[in-house]
């Protein structure tokens, strides 16, 4: 038996549609009965694929199937299409919207980078780290948008783009944790040395970071018929949500660590003032956690299909609004109160006598500051 059909749906009637295919076991001569349901978003045309399991159907606009049907197997031939593309109707903004938020955090990049040179006596190593993260999230949106393209043009990915794009998303990935991670330990904001105990978050989170990325790469090259891709769905959430929760505990040691330091070394203002940054920056984290990972998934399924493309702007508009706000709280200024280092008494006092020593007016003094370089200070006339 070899049937065929064409059903072309119209703008009218277009939504969420399910093909089912039951061989019930009174007409089957050996006994066997055959289930079938396709899942796939753009297929590649004129390629035949063999199912012998249930899943879920998902198309859009209009398609075409040719099914042939013997006793051991059931293969399908599925060609997917909208008027403007292979991509589904809920696809079809995001080659531009990657695009364009590949611009935009290229542009916060590149105003990072002038804060650090306009700054340069104040700025540490994780402000580079940070840098860096800016870029290769930029850099990773505009494969992310080519690879988009050409699954829209051609009808599959190219597995040139692909591959570059799989790359930087999971050096993103393992900068995004990283940075989060050391700039909630305080390193070198409070303290310039990890701890063992925040040694072993790191071990912890980046070789979960790999293995998300792996998950990630694995349901993106996966069909939504078959087992592999609820199953790795599922371990890339699990473990997204344990690198979320991972991240979270660097940030109350140092408040902690701010809280006993704040009443015991004498330089109770400046650490209570860090205490109140590190407070701030658990709840944008919290905040940005609970949103990407709940919210945004919640508005995904209550809204209707056409519109489910705002998912990914919402996450990526979220995390551009979480880097602003950590590159405002953490920026390398002179007059940013969380990042002044403490001075001794004895410095403080020595200011003071040159300031009002007639005899050393103009004179300037040379001081030398924790993270490694001399800041120069030029005495009032």
């Amino acid at each position: 038996v070899s049937p065929s059909f064409h059903l072309k749906i119209g703008s009218m009637s277009e939504g969420l549609y399910n093909l089912n295919f039951h061989n019930c076991f009174n007409r089957n001569p050996r006994g066997y009965p055959y289930s079938l349901s396709v899942s796939t978003v753009a297929s590649l045309p004129h390629t035949q694929q063999s199912y012998t399991v249930s899943s879920v159907c998902y198309w859009c606009v209009c398609f075409l199937l040719l099914i042939v049907f013997n006793v051991c197997m059931l293969q399908v031939g599925i060609v997917e299409k909208n008027p403007g593309g292979y991509l589904s109707a809920a696809d079809i903004p995001l080659p531009l919207l990657y695009i364009s938020m590949a611009a935009i955090f290229f542009s916060a990049a590149m105003v990072w980078v002038h804060t650090l040179l306009k700054h340069r006596f104040s700025v540490f190593k994780i402000h580079w780290l940070m840098a860096a993260l800016a870029f290769t999230k930029s850099v990773s949106l505009v494969f992310h948008s080519i690879n988009y393209h050409f699954i829209n043009t051609e009808g599959h990915p190219i597995e040139a783009w692909a591959v570059m794009y799989y790359i930087t998303h999971l050096l993103k990935g393992a900068l995004l944790f990283i940075t989060l991670a050391l700039i909630g330990t305080g390193w070198a904001f409070v303290k310039y040395i990890l701890s063992d105990k925040e040694k072993k978050i790191f071990m912890i989170v980046i070789p979960l970071q790999v293995l998300a990325n792996v998950a990630y790469i694995i349901i993106e090259e996966t069909e939504e018929g078959s087992s592999d891709y609820v199953l790795w769905k599922e371990v890339l959430f699990l473990v997204d949500l344990l690198c979320c929760g991972a991240i979270l505990f660097p940030v109350v040691w140092s408040i902690r660590h701010l809280q006993d330091a704040s009443g015991t070394d004498g330089k109770a203002a400046m650490n209570l003032e860090k205490l109140k940054l590190f407070r701030h920056y658990y709840v944008m984290i919290v905040c940005y956690i609970y949103f990407t990972r709940i919210i945004a998934i919640l508005l995904q399924v209550t809204m209707p299909f056409q519109w489910q493309w705002l998912y990914e702007f919402l996450v990526e508009v979220s995390t551009f609004v979480f880097f602003v706000l950590t590159g405002y709280k953490f920026r390398p200024a002179s007059n940013n109160p969380y990042l002044q280092l403490p001075q001794d008494e004895e410095d403080v006092e020595m200011d003071e006598v040159v300031t009002e020593s007639g005899a050393l007016e103009g004179v300037s003094k040379v001081k030398k500051t924790l993270n490694g370089r001399e800041r120069q200070r030029e005495v009032a006339l």
